[in-house]
């Protein structure tokens, strides 16, 4: 077993109304940001809480919400030009898995002289990049807590990785409330979606200890907020149960990896912008009944934490009643079953196959698999 190695970092606020903190919180890193913002929380509201509470405690800022659909490498340049000349101190992220690895990427290469397709090809920064600070407005984040960030390189519209610096993020604050715009079957698919990274990282070849039990924390958690809880003593409400969970999940994921549903979902975003929650739902009934061959009592200890199993039902049942269990999930918030609901061809998906298996994410999946390999599990779920 490898070393045990646990640093603090980043600092973590997690509870409603903690992002109207952000002012306070956000002093001891800087005192000029750049504050990269998802559009979508001007159109709801939730942009003027987060721009108040900086201006009443005289933060000087300036806001880049000039973001598309996908934030390609042309987006990146133009929010890390402005970030270069301004010569931030921090930057501030508001918003959804997209804006948040837009503002991952200008933190790190902020310093930076080089060229933003330098790194996109594969070099390592050399510098400190300044701090990054978090407002996650979804329940969940892949790579809010890994030491890379997803981008889509806008010469070929694959999904290419970044590195960044350890320790780049210094702060998470995570506020329920900025959850509650989400419609009903977006929270269900960021639901499942959320299972599936927790799902992910304990079938993972580097689990550990440390990040078992956040996955297992996370599932509980995330169980509570579906099914209700088992004791009428706890009382907490289903958004900060699902953002609890979200937030282990995340933890776990980086404790450990990503699995292949999560890299198929980030690739086929990138060529086809079709939503990650909708792809990893549907791939995980997928993902489980291959992880039967390999890690089924892993899979069992899931199913019975979910209560979609019970402690007398064997291994092999426990799996199925957990593949059945995330199968009627989707039928009752209505989500596409299949990935051609999603409007792509086999073909399509067979390219996208090939750009996840270009990543080095492969050699971390939880079990050795190839491009065939992937390709296989997108026709069982097409």
């Amino acid at each position: 077993m490898a070393d045990f190695i646990f640093k603090i970092s980043p600092n973590i606020v997690l509870g409603s109304y903690t992002a109207s903190r952000l002012g306070q919180q956000v002093q001891e890193y800087g005192n000029r940001f750049m504050l990269i913002m998802d559009p979508i929380l001007k159109e709801n509201g939730n942009s003027q809480k987060i721009t108040q509470s900086l201006s009443a405690r005289q933060v000087d800022f300036f806001v880049f919400d000039d973001i598309p659909v996908v934030a390609d490498t042309q987006v990146v340049e133009r929010a890390l030009k402005l970030a270069r000349d301004s010569r931030v101190q921090g930057v501030i992220a508001a918003g959804g898995s997209k804006t948040l690895s837009l503002a991952k990427v200008v933190a790190s290469l902020a310093k930076e002289e080089k060229d933003l397709y330098y790194f996109v090809d594969g070099d390592t920064p050399t510098t400190s990049g300044v701090p990054l600070i978090c407002l996650p407005t979804t329940i969940r984040d892949a790579f809010i807590f890994m030491d890379s960030a997803p981008v889509v390189d806008a010469r070929s519209s694959k999904l290419k990785l970044i590195k960044t610096q350890n320790g780049l993020c210094r702060l998470v604050i995570w506020d329920p409330n900025l959850t509650v715009t989400l419609t009903q079957k977006q929270l269900a698919s960021m639901g499942i979606e959320t299972l599936c990274m927790a799902i992910e990282g304990y079938l993972s070849q580097r689990a550990s200890f440390f990040s078992d039990m956040l996955t297992e924390k996370a599932v509980q958690l995330l169980g509570w907020a579906e099914d209700g809880s088992p004791s009428l003593t706890i009382t907490t409400p289903k958004e900060v149960l699902v953002t609890q969970g979200g937030c282990m999940a995340s933890l776990g994921m980086a404790s450990s990896s990503m699995g292949v549903a999560s890299l198929l979902a980030q690739s086929i975003n990138a060529r086809y912008k079709i939503s990650r929650s909708l792809t990893s739902a549907i791939l995980l009934p997928y993902v489980i009944e291959d992880g039967q061959t390999f890690r089924e009592d892993r899979l069992a200890r899931i199913s019975r934490i979910l209560r979609a199993a019970k402690d007398e039902h064997e291994d092999k049942e426990a799996v199925k009643l957990l593949s059945d269990y995330v199968r009627q999930r989707i039928a009752k918030a209505n989500l596409p079953a299949r990935l051609k609901d999603l409007g792509v061809t086999i073909e399509q998906l067979s390219l996208a196959a090939e750009d996840a298996g270009e990543t080095e994410l492969m050699n971390s999946l939880a079990r050795s698999m190839n491009t065939d390999d992937l390709f296989s599990l997108i026709k069982q779920a097409f």
